[in-house]
């Protein structure tokens, strides 16, 4: 199995920036592509942002050019988030897909002010 703890989240102003970090534990050399979603109040869960085992990455339209997303060696994932904005208010989650199946972690929350 593999866990996921996200930390990173917090309040920020509009225009501002905040990095979010999901730390793999477990079988973490089964994990091949990770991703970061989100989920507003009352929406459904979006996705943001992937990236492969080889590091190919994509991106929602919403985020393009503000996000980036990364991980290490270690599948530690990462998601530098610049230019924020209330819209991007959200519980972020990451998730880890492996042979076996895709895991979660319990998320962190973003909230951006105007």
């Amino acid at each position: 199995q593999v866990q996921l703890v996200e930390s990173g989240g917090g309040l920020v102003q509009a225009g501002g920036s905040l990095r979010l970090s999901c730390a793999a534990a477990g079988r973490i050399f089964s994990i091949d592509d990770m991703g970061w979603y989100r989920q507003a109040p009352g929406k459904q869960r979006e996705l943001i942002a992937t990236i492969s085992s080889g590091g190919d990455t994509n991106y929602a339209d919403s985020v393009k050019g503000r996000f980036t997303i990364s991980r290490d060696v270690k599948n530690s994932l990462y998601l530098q988030m610049n230019g924020l904005r209330p819209e991007d208010t959200a519980i972020y989650y990451c998730k880890a897909k492996t042979t076996w199946g895709a895991y979660w972690g319990q998320g962190t929350q973003v909230t951006v002010s105007s």
